[in-house]
């Protein structure tokens, strides 16, 4: 219970506005739907790849949506501000964590734009707010010719046997 209500805290602060209601009626998204985030990257003038490294196991669904939104916001803040280029995300399950790697290889035909982050920009704070949601880190800044924002979120909790006892139906 207690457990549910952590969870359900932390997708009530994560609502958007309200006269949203589009966002209302459409499943929440998570891991599973970054092939559709992808396409429409694309669709932007942004060619990026997804590589997944360990095993592909479930989250709960307040941490599969705080990576998800990670990975958008990151995504986001390529098309606007590499224009064309290549992006790469890479996700990994590791023992005891879930990392989240977004890197861009920066403005292509353009010499590299120097990093203006007045502030840290509010896609950077909520980034940084919903990995800290899970006891998570999350670095951004210039890498070799682009950007690069990596997330790391603590996975003990996310481990299959747990989430199927917590499930109902699942293992007792």
């Amino acid at each position: 219970t207690r457990r549910a209500l952590h969870e359900m805290r932390l997708l009530v602060g994560m609502l958007r506005d309200p006269g949203e209601r589009s966002a209302e009626l459409s499943p929440v998204p998570g891991l599973a739907d970054l092939d559709r985030l992808i396409a429409d990257t694309a669709v932007a003038g942004v060619a990026a790849e997804v590589d997944v490294e360990g095993e592909v196991r479930p989250l709960p669904p307040a941490a599969d949506l705080s990576a998800y939104r990670i990975v958008q916001e990151a995504l986001t803040n390529v098309v606007r501000h590499a224009g064309p280029t290549h992006a790469r995300v890479l996700i990994g399950y590791q023992a005891g964590q879930l990392t989240i790697e977004v890197t861009d290889d920066g403005p292509r035909g353009q010499a590299p734009r120097p990093v203006v982050r007045a502030g840290g920009g509010h896609g950077l704070i909520g980034m940084r707010e919903r990995a800290a949601l899970f006891g998570g880190t999350l670095e951004a800044g210039p890498c070799a010719g682009g950007f690069r924002v990596r997330a790391s979120l603590p996975a003990e909790e996310f481990s299959s046997a747990e989430f199927d006892r917590d499930r109902p139906g699942g293992n007792r």
